[in-house]
């Protein structure tokens, strides 16, 4: 069955609800231990709270589903087998198993990272459509795993690649990021407890966590320095989430040994000059300051936290929410020079999501919600293509660029991998709610919330954002008053609020705010918003006469044709030695990727087609939302004249 039939299947059955990957306050009620209680103004919900309804996010999620159905998990264990050396239960063994490409080749050290990945994947949209097969695949993989895990002997060590791996780590020879792929695992088996109620997922992170601690408890800080110089991912917070789950202190003492002086120690300090330091393996670092602060209560993890997530989104952030080129932090005065078919690495983004939802839970600022939502729009749901449901490693900003996808079998690449969960966790940041009854609405997607502490249903409509129009309907009501509040996005004009059709005061609501509703609501009652949304340019740091159009928070691509693309589609042939880092767009010199425009009131030299949230530039070419630009040359920063 291909991806397209499996995806005609899934659908038929989905019941689909919200999905999150990491532990943010308010959630997983019952299944946290150790919790020191810091004060928080937004919590989250739960993933059976939420359901996506019909419409262009959800089509993403059914995509995804597709694809992580179609994988076979034997091919996935393979490698783990390989290392255990425990193929006699395989019918026909070793060779009657194809093995997967890419990054999960048994010469790859990474191999194994996608086990990680799917078991958070499988996790996360199991609660999101409330399908068994994808509680089963995953039961099926941990299953396999802890069979591997008991092969590989008493001490609790689970890979898809030696021991050995860690050792040369810790002696500084060279070796890819063995700490790295062990995150992924041992998340993912967290997140199959979590969402998914896997008991043995728990019991073998717990194992894992057991050979962690007797392999590194006692060693010197000299060789602790010299191993974190490796890539190590988000141990640090997956650590920091197995103590949150067992209670367990050395676990918490775990995560702490991977506290990376040599980075986290400059931004304790106040320092924010990133160098050319590898902007995916900064970001994780501070997620586990993040748990740290939420488990612990450290100062210093909280204001490391919010100092990075400022100077990211503040100054390292293109019109995407994207950050880096080539993988790397660059200076952000000159981003212009940096404008290349390498820009945007999607793991970057997720990771930026992640943290932007534990700030959101500590301050509950609509600033944060307005980068969440420019990142999510404009780079996660851009990230996949909508023919095929494979994703982007880069998302290229290179005028004459095009997106470059994965394969089914071949890529395997860490944001296929962080791919995959974050099309399955749409839901997770469309409403958060304080501890003083009020709801908190920060996107605007089609979706059913029940917040059953509250007695409150709410279903919103909208076509967003080719439509500025949302309504939310109470189906229903809870018996005491309850404030609904609104965000009011920095993109936005005055919005127009009715509450049953009679229009509100919005009172002195200003863009990136919140207009709060509090009345006795009834079952029926509704509130339609109209949120005006205009095109407006963002120009480049370091480039005054370089400029992005926006229509709303939405980014608009050029259509520049297809003149000189590559057929078929690179990385197809596994015989064929791809480098993503060196890849060649061949963009054509004569691209008109020139406008001239009114950079103050761009509305009026772009004229609308007629097709929602499509437009016509001055030179004649096409604009459509990033997010839809596929399988064509296209153009977001603009030489302005």
């Amino acid at each position: 069955m291909n991806i397209r039939q499996l995806l005609t299947v899934l659908i038929s059955f989905m019941a689909c609800g919200a999905a999150a990957q990491s532990v943010y306050p308010g959630q997983h009620a019952g299944k946290m231990v150790a919790d020191t209680g810091v004060p928080v103004k937004a919590y989250s919900f739960d993933l059976k709270d939420v359901s996506l309804l019909p419409g262009r996010v959800r089509d993403n999620l059914e995509r995804d589903s597709a694809w992580i159905a179609s994988i076979q998990v034997n091919r996935l264990l393979h490698s783990f087998r390989t290392n255990a050396g425990v193929f006699a239960g395989l019918e026909g063994g070793y060779e009657s198993v194809p093995k997967l490409g890419g990054w999960e080749s048994l010469d790859c050290d990474l191999r194994g990272h996608t086990s990680g990945h799917l078991l958070s994947a499988y996790g996360l949209m199991y609660a999101a459509t409330g399908s068994e097969l994808f509680r089963l695949k995953g039961d099926s993989l941990v299953n396999g795993l802890a069979e591997v895990q008991a092969a590989l002997g008493p001490s609790g060590y689970l890979s898809a690649f030696p021991e050995e791996l860690i050792n040369r780590n810790m002696r500084g020879k060279s070796v890819w990021a063995p700490w790295y792929t062990l995150h992924k695992l041992l998340a993912g088996l967290i997140d199959q407890y979590l969402y998914a109620d896997n008991t043995e997922a728990l019991a073998v992170a717990r194992k894992m966590g057991d050979w962690a601690h007797g392999k590194l408890n006692g060693l010197p800080d000299e060789t602790r320095r010299l191993m974190l110089r490796n890539e190590f991912g988000g141990i640090n917070e997956a650590f920091y989430n197995l103590y949150a789950v067992t209670g367990n202190t050395r676990y918490r003492d775990l995560a702490a040994f991977f506290y990376h002086n040599d980075v986290i120690d400059s931004l304790r300090d106040g320092v924010t000059d990133f160098g050319t330091k590898h902007t995916n393996t900064f970001i994780p670092k501070v997620i586990g300051e993040a748990r740290n602060y939420e488990l612990g209560g450290s100062v210093d993890s909280r204001a490391i936290s919010d100092l990075f997530w400022h100077e990211m989104t503040e100054h390292h952030s293109f019109v995407t929410g994207s950050s880096s080129q080539k993988e790397h932090y660059f200076a952000p005065d000159r981003m212009a020079d940096f404008i290349n078919g390498y820009t945007g690495e999607t793991c970057c983004t997720y990771n930026m999501l992640k943290l932007s939802r534990h700030l959101f839970c500590w301050h509950a600022s609509p600033e944060v919600a307005d980068y969440y939502e420019r990142a999510l729009f404009n780079h996660i749901l851009a990230q996949q293509d909508t023919a095929t449901g494979m994703v982007c490693y880069f998302l290229p900003l290179l005028n004459g660029a095009y997106k470059v996808y994965s394969t089914p079998e071949q890529s395997f690449w860490c944001c296929v991998g962080s791919g995959f969960e974050s099309h399955a966790k749409y839901a997770e940041a469309i409403y958060y709610h304080t501890a003083a009854d009020t709801l908190l609405v920060n996107l605007f997607i089609p979706s059913r919330l029940t917040w059953r502490e509250r007695g409150l249903t709410v279903t919103q409509t909208t076509e967003f954002p080719a439509d500025g129009r949302v309504t939310l309907t109470i189906d229903d009501a809870p018996d005491a008053p309850l404030a609904i509040a609104l965000r009011y996005p920095s993109w936005s004009g005055k919005p127009t609020v009715r509450i049953n059709g009679r229009r509100q005061s919005i009172g002195r609501a200003t863009p990136s705010s919140y207009i709060t509703l509090n009345r006795r609501w009834k079952a029926g009652d509704t509130i339609t918003v109209d949120y005006p949304m205009s095109l407006h340019l963002a120009t480049v740091a370091g480039d005054a006469d370089r400029g992005a159009l926006l229509y709303g928070p939405i980014v608009l691509a050029g259509n520049l044709g297809t003149e000189g693309m590559q057929s078929p589609a690179p990385f197809s042939d596994p015989t064929v030695r791809n480098d993503y880092y060196t890849y060649d767009y061949h963009v054509p010199a004569t691209l008109p990727d020139t406008i001239a425009i009114d950079r103050a009131n761009p509305g009026r030299s772009i004229t609308p087609t007629g097709e929602p949230l499509h437009f016509r530039a001055p030179n004649g070419v096409e604009l459509l939302p990033l997010y839809d630009a596929h399988h064509h040359r296209y153009v977001v920063y603009w030489h302005l004249r």
